[in-house]
């Protein structure tokens, strides 16, 4: 998955986002469980990018109209 942009963020409709947001809170966890259990992630540049994503999808949504939680 690329970087999102919040450009791209707020061409989405708010279900869009909360679909996105729920789906980077589970790669989240999955990639943290990783790591905690002694793995190596692949790209572990690739948490805080999904951090910052997930950052980004909660400013937009605060900006409007509200929260997502």
């Amino acid at each position: 998955m690329a970087i999102l942009r919040v450009k791209e963020i707020r061409r989405m409709t708010r279900e869009e986002r909360i679909r996105r947001l729920n789906e980077l809170r589970a790669e989240l966890a999955k990639l943290r469980t990783m790591v905690k259990a002694g793995g190596s992630v692949e790209k572990p540049s690739r948490i805080r990018e999904i951090k910052r994503a997930i950052a980004r999808i909660l400013t937009v949504d605060n900006e409007g109209d509200g929260g997502v939680k």
